[in-house]
Parts: C-alpha cells; structure tokens; sequence
C-alpha cells in the first residue's frame, strides 16, 4: 500500500492513523518507502525502519530535510480526526504535532519536487522518542555517513510554523554529599548527607541563568535540580544524599565546557555526567540559511530544548527547526495541528526548494 500525496489533509490523516509508537515503525515505514519509490527522480537507501530519499541531480548544494517517524505511546487519541472550528480547521490525535504533520509535508513535496533548485535528501526516521543510541538518524550517520554531506538541514520538528534555530544543549550531572548514618534519636553520632548538600541547593536556588547571544539569536539557559534521592528509613541519618541537576546551556559552550562549568559550580562534591548532548549553532549568517528564512517569512527564534539538529551540527552542517504544530502539545492527550499550518511549512518549504 502506497500513501495517498494529493491532499496534505488526507495525507497527514492517513500518516498518523498508521500507528507508529517507537519500535513498531516498521508498517509506516514500508508505506513511505513504497511511496517515495513510485518517483523515478529519488533514490532511496533504507536502513532498519529510516530511510533517506535523494535527489541526483548534480546541483552545486545538497540540502538535508529530516522527519521522525514514530510517536509517544497512544492514549485514546487514534484515529486522528478532522475539525471544523469558527475559524481553523484542526487534526486531532497522536503524533499531529510531534511529527508526523511534519512528516507528511515532506513526503508530499519529496514526490512533487522533481527539479529542485538544490539536490535534497528527505530523510525519515525511527525511535527518536526512546534512548538516544536507538536513534534512527544516528545510526544511519553511523553506517552510511556519505548519505549525509550537504551545506544546511532543516529539521522539521513542530514549531508552530516558524522558524527557530539550532538548540541548547544538555547535560545531567548527579551531585554527591557524604555523612555518616546515625540513629536518629542520636544524630551526633553522625553526619547528615542530606543537610550538607544545603549549599549546593542554596547556589542553584540563587543562580541567575545567563542568555547567550549566538549568531543573533538569545538563548536562554537553566540550570536546575531535577530529582533528589537520600535516606534508606525514617528512623536513620542518611549518608548519601544526590541530586540530579539538569543544565540547558546555549549553544557557544561545548558540552565539554559545560561540564567544566558545572564541576566549578559544584566544587567540593562528587558529581557525575550521566548525560550530555551538544548544542547546536543556527549557522543563520550562511546564504542557505538567509534564503530559507526569506522563504518562509517568519521571524527566527531560538531553540531552547534539544533536537536532532544537534546531530547535524555535529557533522558540520548548519541546522534549523522548522514544522508545523505548537510543540507544547507535543505528546499530550490532546496533540492536535493546526491545518493552517501544515500549508505555512509547506508553502515555506517549496518556495525555498523551487527559488520562487
């Protein structure tokens, strides 16, 4: 079965009524692949259940267009539905908004553009919502990295159509505090863990996050306590006491620095990266960039949360967010895109790969 690409509403619909929670992508992706091999001008290369569809058309750029495939768990949101509202019309239902409106906007113009003014590879992808080392995108750059030259991404993770650039990076450290365990009814006969970790609450506590400006964009960064964990009964004075701390820091640091910064912060305790991802640089001052903006007629804006533009940044590539639907209803029970929007990206889209 093929996807029907002549109606980006029925299109979109369709997508998203083919449930696709991460490692069950498989059924969609067979109907996309089908679908991008019904056009003579891609070429398409499959690894696992992603997929990258290219254009060879010997143009002096390539550019890269990416989408995940898969979704968040279903919680009584499929089939998605079409509504009728005083002044919009709006999907309803699992994956609208993170990604799969995005998704069918590339599809549809992956089979329509045939002579683009840049080559264009469209890839699709799985498990973006589960472990990082499950990433469908990762481990195609892994195996297949020559699938991924190009001078500019984009990325087309919700935005509420506009567009925003790069993205902070992250990294979680765990805060350690050792005592001694007591009784108690005795507590001088110990060392609370937990209370000597009061400065370190009272430094994030009074901590102002800078914002960055990076290539004339301000990120905005954070830094917080996410979990704390202590204590083996009510009864005992705990001898370990950790926190978790989470840092969103903009996308002129490495994630090397960061990590530096936050030993500085953090001095006098034992703390521990459990994760780090870098940021990504918007490159908006390249002719790429300054074309698509013009395109899509919107104002530029930061990316404060981590996405996979991170990865293309990572290969030197300047990227930028771009999708349709408002990401903080990215995985709630209610996810729905508006269908003005799904015509913005694409509108946005085709002007910039046709140079009109």
């Amino acid at each position: 079965m093929t996807l029907n690409t002549a109606n980006l509403v029925e299109l979109t619909l369709e997508i998203c009524n083919v449930e696709s929670v991460s490692g069950s992508e498989a059924n969609l992706a067979d109907q996309i692949e089908r679908t991008l091999k019904t056009a003579s001008h891609l070429s398409v290369h499959r690894s696992g259940n992603a997929m990258v569809a290219s254009t060879n058309l010997g143009r002096a750029k390539r550019v890269l267009i990416a989408g995940h495939i898969d979704t968040v768990p279903v919680a009584g949101n499929l089939p998605a539905t079409l509504h009728h509202f005083e002044r919009e019309q709006v999907i309803l239902g699992r994956g609208t908004v993170d990604m799969k409106g995005g998704v069918a906007v590339m599809l549809k113009l992956a089979l329509e553009l045939e002579n683009p003014v840049f080559d264009v590879s469209w890839i699709f992808y799985d498990n973006e919502e589960v472990a990082s080392e499950l990433n469908g995108l990762g481990r195609m750059v892994r195996e297949t990295p020559e699938l991924f030259a190009g001078e500019f991404a984009v990325l087309c993770e919700p935005t509420s159509a506009m567009v925003e650039g790069g993205c902070n990076g992250t990294i979680r450290v765990e805060v350690s505090a050792k005592g001694t365990k007591a009784h108690s009814a005795r507590p001088w006969m110990g060392e609370n863990a937990i209370h000597k970790l009061t400065p370190a609450l009272q430094s994030l506590s009074s901590y102002e996050p800078q914002t960055v400006s990076v290539d004339g964009l301000e990120y905005r960064e954070s830094l917080n306590a996410v979990l704390a964990s202590a204590g083996i009964a009510t009864n005992v004075i705990p001898d370990l006491a950790t926190l978790t701390v989470n840092y969103r820091f903009a996308p002129d640091k490495s994630a090397s620095e960061a990590e530096a910064m936050l030993r500085e912060f953090f001095s006098g305790y034992e703390v521990v990266v459990t994760d780090a991802a870098e940021g990504a640089r918007p490159g908006l001052n390249t002719e790429l960039a300054q074309a698509f903006i013009a395109s899509t007629k919107t104002e530029v804006r930061p990316k404060y949360g981590w996405t996979d533009v991170a990865r293309f940044s990572a290969l030197g590539i300047p990227a930028v967010n771009y999708g349709p639907g408002d990401p903080s209803l990215a995985h709630a029970d209610n996810e729905s895109v508006p269908v003005g929007h799904l015509f913005d990206c694409e509108q946005g889209l085709r002007g910039w790969l046709t140079g009109n």
